[in-house]
């Protein structure tokens, strides 16, 4: 199985790239910084390195035909680099803010767009959206990131209904707090903890593993750590968790 890996040098995209290489599955693994792909590609059997900039459209527009001639189609595209950017809205540069909403969300529905005619022509292949909890749980001072992940999952409700029938199944993931180096930096910049340290963490080996087993077992959506099942039908919890908890940013990021 040929998996099309997006942000993979780092966090949860390097998870996967471990879970899926250990799983002996072909990667085209994709990110910015060619040197810590081509460190996690040796370690994995059958890996190409693909360093691109998903902010440049020409890149984004010769990936999948580029990952294809080297390994051939492209059975899994997993949509995962991103950004996320804690601000006040009204502080927050708006070029910055766009490429926030391009990376997160218009990048994954152009690749996304890109494997569709392979994949059902062969009427076979998944499409992995790495959302978060954020999604329906919000997150103090992340209006843009929730917004982009929120509608990155509403892209994936819809397509599941528009290939109903097909053998291509679209995968929406909605992590929570994960530890990577985003997620511990996430945290560090409010002044205080705004769970009060009571939200619950998972790790991105276990994620990978959750979401090897969600892609051969075709389901519709993962959420991690599965506590967060509960935030996901009833949003309204959330907001008990910071209701009387002052938070702030200690930072602009």
């Amino acid at each position: 199985m040929h998996v099309l890996l997006t942000g993979a040098s780092s966090g949860i995209g390097e998870g996967l790239a471990r879970c899926f290489g250990a799983a002996g599955h072909r990667l085209s693994l994709v990110a910015r910084r060619e040197d810590r792909l081509r460190a996690i590609a040796a370690d994995i059997p059958d890996a190409s390195v693909l360093p691109r900039d998903l902010l440049d459209p020409q890149s984004v527009d010769s990936l999948v035909a580029d990952a294809e001639a080297v390994l051939g189609p492209v059975d899994v595209l997993v949509n995962n680099a991103g950004m996320q950017i804690l601000a006040r809205s009204h502080q927050l540069d708006p070029d910055r803010a766009e490429r926030l909403m391009a990376l997160n969300l218009l990048v994954p529905m152009r690749l996304t767009r890109q494997v569709l005619p392979g994949m059902l022509e062969r009427d076979r292949g998944t499409v992995v959206d790495i959302a978060s909890v954020a999604a329906f749980a919000g997150q103090p001072f992340g209006v843009h990131y929730a917004t982009s992940k929120a509608g990155l999952a509403a892209a994936g409700r819809q397509l599941r209904w528009e290939l109903k029938g097909t053998g291509v199944n679209v995968l929406t993931v909605y992590p929570g707090p994960i530890h990577t180096e985003m997620g511990h930096g996430a945290m560090s910049a409010y002044t205080e903890d705004p769970s009060g340290g009571m939200l619950p963490w998972g790790t991105c080996d276990e994620l990978g593993r959750r979401i090897l087993r969600a892609v051969d077992r075709r389901q519709d959506e993962l959420v991690y750590p599965s506590v967060y099942r509960v935030a996901k039908w009833i949003p309204a919890l959330t907001t008990l968790v910071t209701r009387f908890v002052r938070a702030d940013l200690a930072r602009e990021m």
